[in-house]
């Protein structure tokens, strides 16, 4: 979790986790089966990414990465 191979993995898991929840709602406003403007969609991005961070945190005890059974490789 003290290493910058940690925090770029971490960061590009939660920029990607934000990304997929802002289409998605989106996606799923343009279907009508919910009301999402811009707005709760980016909220809803935010939320998601920084859940992600915390989940990375809370599972960094056993390896590089920021998951459990993730080693990030190294360059």
């Amino acid at each position: 979790m003290f290493s910058l191979l940690f925090w770029k993995a971490t960061g590009e898991r939660s920029v990607r986790t934000f990304a997929q929840v802002l289409v998605g709602s989106l996606g799923l406003d343009t279907l009508g089966l919910i009301n999402a403007n811009w707005s709760e969609g980016v909220a809803l991005g935010a939320g998601a990414a920084v859940l992600t961070v915390l989940t990375a945190v809370a599972t960094s005890g056993g390896s590089e990465g920021p998951g459990l059974t993730e080693t990030v490789k190294r360059q």
